[in-house]
């Protein structure tokens, strides 16, 4: 009996650019396929679907911003990239910009407020790659959410750099001055 000859199975060529890092240009390729696609430093990061209990948080941020929303700005929720450079684009869970600088198809120039939800997945790039991100970018707030404790930081940036200006866990409030004013619970933001 002879050896059967095995075809094999023919895949794409890979994804990955060839001699460079990934480029905003990139992501337009990749597959509409449920995971969040993002780059920072031209290193592709890929997430999954965010669950019930994250996408809860983020609504209750976004809707509470939504009704305070000066006239001049806008408020937004993922995805909709911000795209500071060619090497970078991130998806902030909620994010507030000067309707002026909303693009036809994402968000280039510095955000007023960047907000992420944290969630296991995403925990360490949000508080340090993320992070660092959106503070060369000049995005003028950052606000980090844990939905499990939960607990909110509140950064503004000062002179370039990050400064963590208010923290508030469980049921302490804390009344945030940028982008706008806004009271805010964490316990009431992790329900819903």
């Amino acid at each position: 009996m002879g050896t059967m000859a095995v075809e094999k199975p023919r895949y794409p060529a890979p994804l990955m650019p060839q001699d460079r890092g990934w480029t905003v240009d990139d992501l337009d390729a990749l597959p509409d396929d449920g995971f969040r696609y993002e780059l920072i430093d031209g290193t592709l990061l890929v997430t999954p679907a965010p669950v019930p209990g994250h996408q809860r948080a983020a609504r209750s941020i976004f809707r509470i911003l939504d009704c305070l929303c000066p006239p001049d700005s806008e408020v937004f929720f993922a995805p909709l990239d911000f795209q500071p450079d060619r090497r970078n684009s991130v998806e902030p869970d909620v994010l507030v910009v000067r309707r002026e600088d909303v693009g036809v198809k994402c968000i280039e120039r510095p955000l007023q407020l960047a907000v992420e939800v944290f969630s296991p997945t995403t925990r360490r790039r949000d508080q340090s790659l993320k992070r660092s991100v959106y503070e060369e970018s000049g995005v003028a707030s950052y606000w980090m959410f844990d939905p499990e404790v939960p607990s909110l930081l509140v950064c503004e940036l000062v002179d370039g750099r990050y400064v963590d200006v208010a923290k508030a866990a469980g049921e302490e409030e804390i009344l945030v001055e940028r982008p706008f004013p806004v009271r805010l619970c964490p316990a009431e933001l992790a329900e819903g």
